[in-house]
């Protein structure tokens, strides 16, 4: 046992290692991101077919979907979508990942998208979820929910996660 452990940590270091760097931003804090902070949220959408063009987009790309699962109330989802709209952060979200912004609601719509890859309950939002395309397979699955309290990570630290799933 003691030896598969190590070997899942061995292959997490090493994807982390091969990841791109996340750009360095101007912001050391939140109370730096432009106010009012972004709603990224269209609580209008019609979230099946906005995946399902983002996931087609992702794959003529060839590059990973990025579904940010959240709601406008949520401050944590505010501040996650402040940082990732940071211009340095931007380009680079966008030469790595397709984007798609899912409202959930209060954990009451939507939820067909999570459980697509075999989350039943979401525990938290914001929930990101970095799904292969190319295989349909969720990349992150143990790590889902670890934005759901963005507001006490340095906007750095979010942007080094958020890196950390890239090639």
């Amino acid at each position: 046992m003691k030896r598969v452990a190590l070997s899942l940590t061995a292959l997490l270091c090493a994807s982390i290692a091969n990841a791109a760097p996340a750009p360095k931003l101007p912001i050391a804090s939140f109370e730096q991101l432009t106010k009012p902070l972004p709603y990224p949220y269209d609580e209008k959408a019609n979230a099946d077919a906005a995946f399902k063009a983002a996931r087609a987009k992702a794959r003529a790309r060839r590059v990973p979907l990025l579904i940010d699962l959240g709601g406008n109330w949520c401050l944590d989802c505010r501040i996650l979508a402040g940082v990732m709209h940071q211009p340095a952060m931007k380009r680079f979200l966008d030469a790595h990942y397709e984007i798609v912004a899912i409202d959930v609601g209060r954990m009451d719509k939507n939820q067909q998208i999570p459980r697509r890859y075999g989350i039943a309950k979401l525990e938290g939002v914001p929930a990101v979820l970095i799904v292969d395309v190319s295989r349909d397979r969720l990349v992150n699955r143990n790590r889902i929910f670890a934005l759901a309290d963005a507001r006490s990570m340095t906007p750095q630290a979010l942007a080094d996660w958020l890196a950390s799933w890239t090639k």
